[in-house]
């Protein structure tokens, strides 16, 4: 299957042949199918931009450093090929979700965000894409971790999303079944706040299993992936109302 043309998005092979050998130090062997698709998202990223605010990274070095290959990162502490559902709470602009869909096309995704406009831009990238098995919900995780279709649902949740781990793992947890995965992408202060989340993981039923710290190609700043495990079902009161986890962690 080839990436239909769209004389709006020329392809740049340049941009394609620095993201290729990026993501092959992550193992990662992309087709040519997939090199398309992240040219393709990017410039779609990056025209959607001038009229919306998805990012302020927008500088292709940066984009390929900070954005795809941070996404693709999870594959660092998560066997991917044992995946087979994932759900990326606080989506935003599509990460780390669309990146790891198009390196990992066979894995089911829901894609989950609190603003609508966000959402219509995430659809508009599926469809051009032609990416299948995926869909972009809008709604909070209050709210979508009361829904059965959503609840335990997933192997995996990943979230690269602005929040305390204490908070990010009240929202997160809900939605991972027991004996699967919470991946939090984290920056340098991520350890502080794991020690921090020590009693939230424990009311959670979760436990650490894995972290990796790495940097990135042309920036010193140091991130951390943090690989939690769900061992028994969350009580049904997690996730609290909207506000309460940012205000009074567990």
């Amino acid at each position: 299957m080839a990436l239909k043309e769209n004389p709006q998005f020329p392809e740049n092979k340049n941009f394609q042949a620095k993201l290729k050998e990026q993501t092959a130090q992550l193992g990662i062997e992309l087709s040519d199918l997939q090199l398309q698709q992240f040219d393709r998202f990017y410039q779609m990223m990056v025209e959607t931009n001038k009229h919306m605010n998805l990012t302020a990274i927008t500088e292709e070095d940066e984009v390929i450093s900070k954005h795809l290959v941070d996404s693709l990162s999870c594959c660092k502490v998560m066997d991917m090929s044992k995946v087979g559902s994932i759900i990326d709470m606080g989506t935003g602009a599509g990460f780390p979700g669309i990146p790891l869909k198009i390196a990992y096309p066979d894995i089911e995704f829901v894609l989950m965000d609190s603003l609508q406009k966000r959402i219509r831009f995430l659809d508009g990238v599926i469809e051009e894409l032609g990416l299948e098995k995926i869909e972009a919900v809008h709604g909070r995780a209050e709210d979508l971790a009361r829904r059965k279709e959503y609840r335990a649902n997933f192997d995996l949740c990943v979230s690269r999303a602005v929040a305390n781990l204490s908070t990010l793992s009240e929202y997160c947890i809900p939605f991972v079944k027991v004996n699967g995965y919470f991946v939090s992408y984290k920056a340098q202060k991520g350890m502080e706040e794991l020690e921090q989340a020590a009693n939230c993981l424990k009311v959670l039923g979760c436990k650490v299993e894995d972290s990796h710290k790495f940097t990135l190609e042309g920036d010193d700043s140091e991130r951390l992936l943090l690989k939690i495990k769900k061992c028994k079902g969350t009580p049904k009161v997690y996730p609290r109302k909207a506000g309460v986890p940012s205000k009074n962690p567990l």
